[in-house]
């Protein structure tokens, strides 16, 4: 053995617990979502403006890139709030289980999408409302 274990245990009580590494994860995913939310209302404000040798074929294209603009940033919000949810879970000690069914979500689900707060049945229940 190249390292005795008396060495290899305080380097591993530093290791972050699986919890921390996704909580770490989350608020990085929020930051991200935040400064990509912040870009695309800048761009917004910067593209929206009217010209006055705007004709109405111009302003209808302008019209109809705001709106896929402003669509575009509710979904950003959206995923933002779906990751604050998360992380409110985290704050009630109610990670990783379901919050409509109160089930353990996988944790191949948490792994691939740790913003989740619902197990797949629930969450494709109301996908189909």
């Amino acid at each position: 053995m190249l390292v005795e274990p008396e060495t290899m245990a305080p380097a591993a009580a530093h290791q972050p617990s699986r919890a921390e590494s996704i909580r770490a994860a989350l608020l990085r995913r929020r930051s991200e979502l935040s400064q990509e939310r912040e870009k695309a209302l800048a761009d917004l404000e910067v593209n929206g403006g009217v010209d006055s040798g705007d004709d109405a074929a111009d302003l209808g294209t302008k019209a109809f890139a705001r709106e896929q603009d402003l669509v575009m940033v509710s979904g950003i919000q959206d995923r933002i709030d779906q990751v604050e949810r998360a992380l409110d879970q985290f704050a009630r000690g109610k990670y990783g289980w379901c919050e409509r069914c109160a089930e353990e979500i996988p944790v191949a689900r948490l792994a691939a999408f740790p913003a989740a707060t619902q197990c797949v049945r629930c969450k494709q229940l109301e996908e189909r409302r």
